[in-house]
């Protein structure tokens, strides 16, 4: 029996997924060079009036909320039909790892191709270093997955406190980090396991029923006072996402921001959900957002690739505004909205062409039956 999807769950995947696009594409300028290739830039490190528009775009807490909440419902009817937690892992993470694996072969094979026939060595080490920037999420992503038993039992046992201890966990590493004394090497990416894990963990909780209304309300007062006293006091950057030549980032590694951030749209987003499910009961947003699910690893996959094949196509024409110029004002961010309906639909030509690598022809096989919509991550209410 097919189960019915849940609206809410898949509305908040989407709206992550257009977060995490929208921003790259945003902050993402690819200046044409004397040379005749493409160097990366950025807006962020020349209009400062950016940096809190970031706050909305980086949606990826959105992302792992709703990953703990169907990995952890997932694993529970997988057990309950008698099904291995190592065999739901290698369904899960399948899905997790084709679209990459698929996007990096096809890559290494066109672009010595596409060098013959003109492309230049700048923009094709651009184009590499964009596609390779998205799978850092990718890789963590399927880390916290590959988590998801020790995830369960550690909600048995400790419930939201659980929760709660992942930022404090932040805390402390920035208190190293930031405090008076020098930061040891590398002591930053301590964080990055329980800043992210926060809202997957959140996610966990939510599907064993311990997220009501009264917790996603605290989950937006704490987070937002949490928020406020790290910019306001504490003086922490504006961005949510590095910003080149700062001395200091809230992503790379994360900092207490993210877990935060994460807070406050986990806490708005639930309790928005009356609204959020009526708005996606309307056929034609129904529609994107089922279109997005179906294909979010592709999407996360070839977006930065779609920015730099657009890129380098409107360099050979010369520098066009939004495209190939320097982007120091806001002249240039108006320009780079208008081209994203073209960018938009050459990723949907992209994944169009790739989604079956997301999405293979099922197997017919001995064993328990898998619903096609339990392969795309279902939830029922």
């Amino acid at each position: 029996m097919v189960r019915q999807r849940d609206r809410f769950i898949d509305g908040l995947r989407a709206l992550a997924i257009l977060g995490v696009v929208g921003g790259h594409w945003l902050v993402g300028a690819l200046v044409a060079t004397p040379a005749g290739g493409l160097r990366i830039d950025s807006p962020l490190r020349y209009q400062e009036w950016l940096h809190p528009l970031t706050w909305f775009s980086q949606l990826l807490g959105l992302f792992f909320l709703v990953g703990g909440y169907t990995a952890a419902a997932g694993l529970r009817r997988a057990r309950s039909r008698g099904e291995t937690d190592a065999a739901w892992m290698r369904r899960r993470l399948g899905r997790i790892g084709r679209p990459v694996v698929a996007a990096t072969v096809i890559l290494i094979a066109v672009l010595p191709l596409l060098g013959i026939l003109g492309l230049g060595a700048g923009t094709a080490r651009t184009t590499v270093v964009l596609f390779l920037q998205p799978l850092w999420f990718m890789v963590l992503y399927a880390v916290v997955t590959a988590l998801t038993p020790y995830a369960l039992r550690l909600d048995r046992r400790g419930g939201l406190g659980v929760v709660v201890a992942l930022v404090g966990v932040v805390a402390v590493v920035d208190l190293v980090r930031f405090g008076p004394a020098v930061e040891p090497a590398l002591v930053g990416y301590l964080s990055v396991l329980p800043a992210w894990g926060f809202a997957y963990q959140l996610g966990v909780a939510w599907s064993a029923g311990r997220v009501d209304r009264r917790v996603a309300a605290g989950l937006l007062a704490g987070g937002l006072a949490l928020f406020m006293f790290l910019l306001v006091a504490l003086k922490y950057p504006v961005s949510i996402v590095s910003v080149t030549g700062s001395t200091r980032s809230n992503s790379n590694p994360p900092s207490l921001m993210v877990p935060a951030l994460a807070a406050i749209q986990a806490g708005a987003a639930l309790l928005l959900r009356d609204r959020i499910e009526r708005l996606l009961r309307r056929p034609r947003i129904w529609a994107v957002v089922a279109a997005l699910n179906l294909s979010a690893m592709s999407i996360f996959c070839w977006h930065q690739v779609a920015l730099a094949g657009v890129s380098e196509v409107a360099r050979r024409f010369g520098t066009l505004p939004g495209l190939g110029d320097r982007p120091v004002d806001p002249g240039w961010v108006a320009a780079r909205l208008g081209w994203f309906p073209v960018l938009a639909l050459v990723l949907a030509g992209l994944v169009l062409l790739v989604r079956r690598y997301e999405h293979p022809a099922p197997a017919v096989a001995a064993g328990p039956a898998h619903t096609t919509a339990e392969a795309t991550e279902p939830v029922s209410r």
